[in-house]
């Protein structure tokens, strides 16, 4: 047995097995048809469902294309990143959708040789065949690309004359013959729909031109409802791409493959005609079911993951409001994540401020006991340099505009004719530095009041 021959095998036993079970070969190709559809659908579902999760995605995928806009490696990654969140396969959709070319590829080959591909006939018993009717004169050979159905030919010659083929070739009758009819609804599927029917066919005889005319229809027919099956499925899963070319792209797939199976049923036999116009059938009819069914699904996953986010949230909130009250109240719970050196940092940094806190607590009152009085400073005041800012200088002229024009004046007025430098900073610093010694020696008995106190709270 050939390679080819292995292929085609399953699906020349099932055609064999339906077409004995029916006795009618187009009947046969629809329950082909339906078979490899039931066949296809665990796989087609997957895809389906995954097609359908990509879809409710859009409106996430376009945030995120806003939000990553000119960055595209960043986009890629947070879009592999929801995938995966999701379980959605990106690429599962294509491979499955591929699969039904092979199995197109393979009827063809049953359909084009009944006798070797479908009944798996020897050849020598073929060319037996051929010489007997060419014989009887009611064959005459062919070559080339004209022989490419002569199996076919031969096939509906023994079904016309199948008592005398096993009559006259009973000692070499191949076991595996089959009496084989290419008829269905009038039609022989066995033949070639012809474009230029209308300038061959006798009108005066609808035997001649009904059969003509239908076989015409059949590639038109499988188009529209190629069309249609691919119109159903855009309308159940909406891509929401804003992208025209994408859009004008897919436009054109869905008008450019309607025509090539117009094409491909004209220069194929029939048979393929209605084997695809029964796929479409049944396709539609899965899809719709597949929709339904994944969408009621979908709703009550999406409602459980709503559901899910507003308890997360709910929780972080609610941490959050937590955390405020207890910063308020200044008992904010120690952060175990916080690494040692940090914890050592902050608490160096409260000791300071803490020891800050008591040394200008102290020198004010040391001020206070030896009667020192700080002279009061203008605002343009630096250092011991009382106009360094200028002498109608006013802090709040921009954001109290109203009031800047009269405060001006009077700080230009106050400060005519008064010194430019303040002699009181220097004895007031003479002061501090010679209380200083003595201030230090009590702040840093404070403090290490304030590390004991905290040390018997740890």
């Amino acid at each position: 047995m050939s390679f080819g021959e292995i292929i085609t095998w399953p699906f020349a036993k099932l055609m064999v097995w339906l077409y004995n079970l029916t006795g009618n070969y187009g009947i046969a190709l629809c329950l082909f048809a339906l078979a490899v559809n039931l066949i296809m659908t665990p796989f087609m579902a997957k895809s389906k469902k995954s097609m359908m999760r990509s879809s409710r995605l859009q409106p996430r995928i376009q945030e995120l294309q806003k939000r990553h806009e000119g960055n595209q490696q960043k986009l890629n990654a947070e879009m592999q990143k929801l995938y995966q969140e999701e379980g959605i396969n990106p690429m599962s959709g294509c491979l499955w959708s591929l699969i039904p070319f092979p199995i197109l590829i393979a009827l063809y080959s049953v359909v084009r040789q009944p006798l070797t591909r479908m009944m798996f006939v020897a050849q020598e018993f073929v060319t037996t065949l051929q010489d007997y009717f060419v014989g009887k004169g009611l064959y005459e050979a062919a070559a080339g690309r004209a022989s490419a159905y002569q199996e076919i030919e031969l096939a509906k010659l023994t079904h016309a004359n199948w008592t005398a083929v096993t009559t006259d070739l009973a000692d070499k009758l191949d076991p595996n013959l089959l009496d084989l009819d290419f008829s269905f609804l009038g039609l022989n599927l066995g033949d070639q729909p012809q474009w230029n029917f209308f300038a061959n066919t006798d009108w005066s005889k609808p035997s001649v031109w009904g059969p003509a005319l239908g076989l015409f229809l059949i590639p038109f027919i499988s188009a529209a409802l190629s069309w249609l099956s691919m119109k159903i499925s855009s309308a159940t899963n909406p891509t929401q791409n804003d992208n025209a070319q994408a859009a004008a792209t897919m436009n054109t797939m869905n008008l450019m493959m309607p025509l090539m199976s117009v094409w491909i049923c004209f220069v194929m036999p029939a048979a393929m005609g209605i084997y695809w116009i029964a796929n479409s059938v049944f396709g539609m009819a899965r899809d719709y079911i597949l929709t339904k069914k994944y969408k009621a699904e979908l709703d009550e996953e999406d409602k459980a993951k709503a559901a899910e986010r507003a308890a997360k949230e709910a929780e972080i909130e609610t941490k959050r409001a937590e955390y405020e009250r207890l910063k308020a109240e200044g008992k904010t719970p120690l952060n175990t994540n916080t690494s040692k050196k940090k914890l050592q940092a902050s608490e160096k940094q409260k000791l300071d401020e803490r020891k800050a806190a008591l040394d200008r607590a102290d020198r004010a009152a040391r001020r206070e006991r030896l009667g020192i009085k700080e002279t009061e400073k203008p605002a343009s005041q630096v250092g011991n340099r009382r106009y360094a800012r200028g002498r109608a200088y006013v802090p709040d002229r921009f954001s109290n505009p109203e009031g800047a024009e009269a405060a001006t004046l009077a700080a230009a007025e106050a400060s005519e004719n008064a010194p430019a430098i303040d002699d009181a900073v220097e004895e007031v610093s003479a002061a501090v530095e010679e209380i200083q010694a003595a201030a230090d020696e009590e702040v840093s008995a404070a403090v290490e009041e304030i590390q004991a106190a905290e040390s018997e709270q740890e």
